[in-house]
């Protein structure tokens, strides 16, 4: 005899409506908290995603227009020789500011300054237009401690063109200044900080233009010593980034894509040899051959012999040569 399946009880199917109830209660409560979860992630990444800076994008733009329109003046009308004879000196001041003091003074500490030639740093790099010392060294500080990662702010593994210029147009909300606390602690540097875009201006267009008047052409002095020097100098700056991570020689550390080439010390007063820089950054030196081209080594070793920078660092030779050694090794 076949039993017949018993019907279900109010009490059973109370119960089991609960179970269902509390199934689907726990079914829906677990993609709201992963919607949550994802909606906070998606938050914190827009949050700290670079975004365009408009200020950064429209000035270059603008001063890559006045630097054409300076090289169609200097074809078309008439530039005093004085007035490019200005440009190159410019281009060399501020160059060796900012090669000399943001690069291996303020950012690397590979020595020590007098007064007067860190205030002819702070003056001169703020012509340079590459942002303020203390900037500048915050960011280059992360870029040797992140080389070649995400964090680094100007990595080359995210392609040649945003090392050179393409992270410039965007702003980094997760610029940082707790690395650079001794620049902190030193009044010149704060004030330049400070005032950083009243002396670029000052002495990047208003000291040449009037300049130009001594001869008569502040026009030419506005556009070819402000604007087309302050265009060539960025992206001789830039190269570092750029050129010196993608073209030369590794004989100090293959971990890293900084290469050593003389072509790009050439146009950078000795800033190519970026191998060995990346390897012993705290190096005043970037060329230690005597034979390399790297005028910023030559000239912080000249004012050291006046008394103007002291405490010049140096990679022992032994050092040097296990770096070279290790390399050759796993060749």
């Amino acid at each position: 005899m076949v039993r017949p399946v018993p019907s279900k009880t109010r009490s059973t199917r109370r119960a089991k409506a609960g179970r269902n109830r509390t199934i689907m209660t726990t079914a829906l409560a677990e993609p709201r908290g992963a919607r949550a979860t994802e909606e906070i992630s998606l938050a914190t990444a827009l949050s700290t995603r670079p975004r365009r800076s408009w200020t950064n994008i429209l000035f270059i733009a603008a001063a890559h227009l006045a630097a054409a329109y300076a090289i169609v003046h200097i074809c078309v009308f008439h530039v005093s020789w004085w007035t490019v004879g200005l440009a190159v000196l410019w281009y060399a001041l501020c160059g060796f500011a900012i090669t000399g003091g943001y690069h291996r003074l303020f950012s690397h500490r590979s020595h020590s300054a007098h007064f007067l030639v860190r205030l002819f740093h702070l003056l001169f790099g703020a012509a340079s237009v590459q942002n303020s010392a203390l900037k500048w060294s915050s960011d280059h500080r992360v870029h040797h401690s992140k080389t070649d990662e995400d964090e680094d702010p100007y990595s080359v593994m995210h392609g040649f063109w945003w090392a050179h210029i393409g992270w410039i147009f965007f702003t980094d909300s997760r610029a940082r200044r707790d690395n650079v606390k001794d620049l902190q602690r030193d009044p010149l540097v704060r004030f330049q900080d400070r005032f950083y875009i009243p002396l670029a201006i000052l002495f990047g267009v208003v000291v040449p233009t009037a300049i130009g008047f001594a001869w008569g052409d502040p026009l030419g002095a506005l556009l070819v010593a402000g604007f087309l020097r302050l265009v060539v100098q960025w992206h001789a700056t830039f190269s570092v980034n750029s050129v010196a991570h993608t073209i030369g020689s590794r004989p100090y550390s293959t971990d890293i894509s900084a290469r050593d080439s003389f072509w790009t010390a050439l146009i950078t007063m000795g800033e190519g040899y970026h191998n060995f820089h990346h390897r012993f950054q705290a190096d005043y030196r970037n060329g230690i051959r005597w034979w390399q081209f790297d005028p910023t080594k030559w000239a912080i070793r000249s004012l050291s012999f006046v008394g103007l920078t002291r405490d010049l660092r140096r990679t022992p030779k032994a050092a040097i040569g296990r770096a070279r050694a290790s390399v050759a090794a796993i060749r």
